[in-house]
């Protein structure tokens, strides 16, 4: 049974850090992203990372502030949010894709196959 779970979130102040994980569990994937939901707007990516390269895509909206990276050891992947911002304040969910597709197919919704529970990241001024 595969499962994604998310922790790591909470309430932080403008221009601090904060590190969301998802551990994964029951099977292996090509590709791992990253997407938030703020209230009353639609899901939009945030980061993917390709398991085996490592390669990586952001959203314009976090590139250089946030970070995505994965630990093979623990099946884990991890989004670093540094120099977070209020518009940042979401629920954030990862996401398991088996498919291998082109780096930029990865920044769909529709490209992921297995989905979190969401975790609430919280930015106050």
């Amino acid at each position: 049974q595969v499962q994604l779970v998310e922790s790591g979130g909470g309430l932080v102040q403008a221009g601090d850090s904060l590190r969301v994980s998802c551990a994964v569990s029951g099977r292996t994937f090509s590709a791992m992203g990253w997407f938030r939901q703020a209230p009353g707007k639609e899901r939009e990516f945030v980061a993917a990372i390709e398991w085996g390269s490592s390669m990586t895509l952001y959203a314009d909206s976090v590139k250089g502030r946030f970070t995505i990276s994965k630990n093979y050891a623990k099946n884990t992947v991890y989004l670093q949010m540094d120099s977070l911002k209020t518009e940042d304040t979401a629920v954030y969910y990862c996401a398991a894709d088996a498919t291998i597709r082109s780096l930029n197919s990865y920044t769909r919704v529709t490209a992921y196959d297995y989905w979190g529970q969401g975790t609430q990241v919280t930015v106050s001024s």
